[in-house]
């Protein structure tokens, strides 16, 4: 669910103009909401293949034909995922974007900042069971006076939430981003759609280069000074006609290196229908040669050369069992240990542990039928002994269970970070290896 900046909730971040209100946490609690009946008859609807509710809304996918339900009516008393606006009104104007000042998103608000007591009424009762608060929607979040301050109230009192933020970047002071920096919020990404001020300002129109990529450095600086692996920190860099050359894309992969950003992604888009560039059309050869470091694509993929995680994987079997090019034999249900090498192909460590347990790098078998299906992802982990270093590589044991039905398998060694994606997902090279049940 979304909470919009005047306490209204919507089922989509797909929802500019709030034309979808599933409930006011004004009158009624986030729970009454979540079960109340204008969501349940949405949940019944799209059940049975659609629903008028939803209107125009892109997120949408009806069922196909006589497609069974794919979702249970009996959901819990609360979300797992919140979305938090703190005001629709933003400090720049991207070119034709629907939440630009003059497209007058902030008349269809009833307030024009979110009420701080408002927040913490909700927080409090959504919280304990939400695994996810994305603390955006539309407009510019930190526009609010109070919006580092509601990071800091969600990670003080909630450390289990994953918070994540998404910015244009100037409406810090230095001590603002300084102290966001060390709010202990997971994951921040500045949108920065350029790498040269006239590039810049040709979609983020009134926008300043120069002070989003400083608010950049202060947070960066600040989480190096203070030993923290948190925020992970993104630049989002969306590919225009006017940004998308190689010269341009290359100054803005020196300029995350040097910053020391964690990642720099493209976006992809489709408009505006006068700029989206159509150089990096989905299926074109130079969409190909960037696919890992797409957004959209994958959740490791990074475009500073050098930094998207790859790894080789060894996975060393029984003396006989290599020789004949025979696959690995074991009883149903029994133990199974095999000894694995792992080498840090990429210039980036990878984290042995890491804070709130997430993006800590482990190994992973993923047990899968003899045609290649996935079975089981999360079949079995192993720790890695300590941060992996660029070209390092360590001796890691790991420890199956075999399947209790006799048969043919495949396992599947990749390594991944933990609570984000499989470094397969961003072109590194898995193991496989065939198991026999018997």
């Amino acid at each position: 669910m979304v909470l919009l900046c005047d306490g209204r909730l919507v089922c989509g971040c797909a929802d500019p103009y709030g034309k979808r209100v599933l409930g006011d946490t004004r009158t009624a609690s986030v729970s009454g909401v979540w079960t109340g009946a204008t969501a349940t008859r949405l949940r019944r609807d799209l059940n049975a293949g659609g629903s008028k509710f939803c209107g125009d809304c892109p997120l949408k996918l009806p069922l196909k034909g006589d497609e069974p339900p794919q979702r249970d009516l009996n959901v819990p008393a609360l979300p797992s995922r919140l979305y938090v606006e703190c005001t629709a009104a933003c400090n720049i104007s991207c070119n034709q974007a629907c939440c630009a000042p003059e497209t007058g998103i902030t008349r269809t608000r009833q307030a024009g900042m979110l009420d701080f007591d408002l927040f913490t009424r909700v927080i409090d009762e959504a919280a304990p069971a939400l695994v996810r608060i994305d603390f955006f929607n539309y407009g510019e979040a930190f526009l609010h006076k109070r919006a580092v301050e509601m990071c800091e109230y969600i990670k003080a009192r909630y450390p289990h939430v994953y918070l994540y933020t998404s910015t244009n970047g100037l409406a810090f002071t230095e001590e603002q981003a300084r102290r966001l920096a060390r709010s202990g919020i997971d994951e921040l990404t500045f949108s920065i759609d350029g790498a040269s001020p006239e590039t810049y300002v040709q979609y983020r129109q009134r926008g300043d280069f120069e002070k989003a990529l400083r608010n950049l450095r202060f947070v960066v600086d600040e989480k190096r000074r203070n030993q923290r692996d948190v925020p992970f920190v993104n630049w989002r860099y969306i590919l225009f006609t006017h940004n998308d050359t190689d010269a341009e894309m290359d100054r803005a992969r020196r300029l995350a290196a040097e910053i020391g950003v964690d990642r720099l992604s493209w976006e992809i888009t489709d408009h505006p229908e006068n700029m989206f560039s159509r150089r990096f059309a989905p299926g074109s050869p130079d969409f190909d040669r960037i696919r890992n470091e797409i957004w959209d694509q994958n959740n490791l993929g990074n475009a500073i050369p050098g930094a998207t995680p790859r790894a080789r994987i060894g996975v060393r079997e029984t003396w006989l069992a290599s020789m004949l090019n025979r696959p690995m034999k074991a009883a149903a249900g029994s133990r199974v240990e095999l000894l694995t090498t792992v080498q840090n192909l990429s210039t980036r460590p990878f984290p042995a542990q890491a804070s709130y347990g997430r993006r800590l790098v482990r190994l992973g078998a993923q047990l899968c039928a003899a045609d290649g299906t996935v079975i089981n992802r999360d079949y079995e982990r192993a720790w890695l002994p300590h941060h992996l270093d660029p070209g390092a590589g360590a001796d890691i044991p790991i420890t199956l269970k075999a399947p209790s039905e006799r048969g043919r398998y495949l396992l599947k060694f990749d390594l991944v970070y933990e609570g984000i994606d499989w470094f397969e997902s961003c072109g590194s090279p898995v193991t496989t290896k065939e198991l026999q049940v018997v």
